[in-house]
């Protein structure tokens, strides 16, 4: 299950629960202490604005304040790492992104356990990539792209905000599936990889919006596609990729877990309420404004869902023999 599809069947699946069943056993647990939700990321990037929203929101109906703590480094590895450690009582919440939760697993399979250290809570949003060329690129579609780039096996570069990443993955994604052979370029973090685009020592990259629209509205470089199952919103005149490659899709997503052996009644108290928070009309409108398309899924959509996604990457890694650095 990918893209809107995926979404619209997690969100159905939410609505076929019982609704005084769900309410009752959520009803039953309430926290005695301040949560905190870990984000592996630094502040400022659209998971941690996400987070900062949706906080209050939640502190409000739990009666308990909700304190969001970054513990950036290793693609969220070190803030998986110290949840891991919490304690199983509904009061720690990792909230991550495809990175940490179906990439680390694959990449860092000796340090990361997740079937064993956590539970599922819910699929939060998700939001496509956008796939920026350098404007000196000879190519204005992403079939000329592709054409290109068999013309040249090798002379392609790509930046991206680091190994093993998302951005670093959708480069691979793309050789396998247009038979193109494009070298990556890792850098630390996105603003060093755009300003070596727009320099012109890489030729394209993939990335949030959010980070390239500035630098696509200034001509600095140009859109060739998106990433997601249909066009954005945000750039309606972009053909998404699977327009071309129609197996084609990366979508980045924003997931919670807590720690195993976490109370069920905790779990479905707390999904209901991260539902609620994703429901407000100012958190919708800001998420929006991000590219992010909030979900709210269930416990048990958010593992089948995870399963299938760290499969897909699983392969990409593989087929690329890309290791952990």
């Amino acid at each position: 299950m990918t893209g809107s599809t995926t979404r619209r069947g997690l969100m159905l699946g939410t609505a076929a629960l019982p609704f005084l069943a769900r309410g009752a056993a959520a009803q039953a647990w309430s926290p005695t202490r301040p949560l905190r939700i870990v984000i592996g990321f630094p502040p400022g990037g659209g998971i941690d604005i996400l987070a900062r929203l949706m906080a209050p929101k939640m502190s409000e109906k739990l009666g308990q304040a909700v304190v969001v703590e970054n513990r950036p480094g290793a693609n969220g590895l070190i803030a998986t790492q110290g949840v891991a450690q919490s304690e199983p009582d509904g009061l720690t919440i990792l909230f991550g992104t495809t990175g940490n939760l179906a990439v680390n697993p694959v990449l860092y399979a000796d340090r990361v356990d997740l079937a064993r250290d956590f539970a599922p809570l819910s699929l939060v949003a998700s939001l496509p990539f956008v796939m920026v060329v350098n404007p000196s690129v000879p190519a204005n579609t992403l079939a000329e792209f592709i054409a290109l780039a068999r013309s040249k096996p090798g002379e392609l570069n790509y930046g991206s905000s680091g190994n093993g990443g998302l951005p670093h993955l959708s480069g691979e994604l793309l050789n396998a599936q247009a038979n193109i052979r494009t070298v990556h370029v890792p850098y630390r973090g996105s603003s060093p990889a755009y300003a070596d685009l727009i320099g012109g020592r890489v030729q394209f990259m993939f990335d949030a919006l959010a980070i390239g629209q500035p630098h696509i509205e200034a001509g600095r470089v140009r859109a060739l596609a998106t990433t997601g199952a249909r066009r954005m919103a945000a750039l309606p005149e972009v053909p998404a990729a699977k327009e071309t490659l129609p197996d084609f899709e990366v979508v980045n997503w924003y997931g919670m877990m807590v720690r195993a052996g976490t109370p069920a009644s905790a779990i479905l108290r707390l999904q209901q309420e991260v539902a609620d928070a994703l429901r407000q009309p100012d958190v919708a409108a800001r998420a929006a404004q991000l590219g992010l398309d909030p979900v709210g899924s269930t416990a048990e959509e958010f593992a089948t869902f995870q399963r299938a996604e760290i499969d897909k990457w699983g392969g990409v890694i593989r087929a690329a023999d890309i290791k952990a650095q």
